[in-house]
């Protein structure tokens, strides 16, 4: 069965922004969708969201699988992929409004404690997708690119879409992504 994670960014949580809309978008397309509030995301850390993600019992990555994060969220994709055992590897991950290093935050540090191996990440998942905008206020579009390029990803720059944030933001380009015949 299809399966999605959709991972919440700094200071959020699953009932904010474009998660959602996408939740149900997703289910109508029979995805199973898990969108966790996660833990202290005032203050992201990869291995405190590894743990409780790999806690949930009822979820599964497989090949079907489906990642797609904002913002830390798409950081911690990063973190999840390089943790996963190495005989699991999910169909496709998607960053929005990535970035590859603290910015200058305090509140960033537990996300970049060690440096990512993307060898090991790559290998992981099949197709990597970064949307970004080109006027993002707090992730410099430059990032994006880094990461695209460390990791064979496709990048998707939107126009004016600042930091994808908002009840009433749709990313259609997602589900673009994943409804695209293979």
């Amino acid at each position: 069965m299809k399966n999605a994670l959709i991972l919440h960014g700094t200071n959020s949580n699953s009932s904010a922004n474009w998660f959602p809309w996408l939740k149900k978008e997703l289910e109508k397309l029979r995805y199973k969708v898990w969108v966790p509030n996660l833990p202290f995301s005032e203050k992201p850390n990869i291995q405190r969201y590894n743990n409780f993600i790999f806690s949930n019992k009822d979820w599964e990555f497989d090949n079907d699988s489906v990642i797609i994060g904002h913002s830390s969220g798409a950081v911690e994709i990063l973190g999840l992929l390089e943790a996963l055992p190495n005989t699991t590897t999910v169909d496709k991950c998607i960053l929005v409004g990535s970035f590859m290093n603290n910015l200058g935050w305090d509140s960033l540090k537990e996300l970049f404690l060690k440096p990512f191996d993307f060898k090991q990440i790559k290998k992981h998942a099949k197709e990597f997708v970064f949307i970004h905008s080109d006027n993002d206020p707090y992730c410099p579009l430059e990032h994006a690119k880094y990461l695209s390029k460390q990791l064979g990803g496709k990048l998707i720059v939107k126009k004016g879409q600042g930091h994808f944030s908002g009840k009433n933001v749709r990313i259609q380009a997602i589900l673009d992504e994943l409804c695209k015949i293979k």
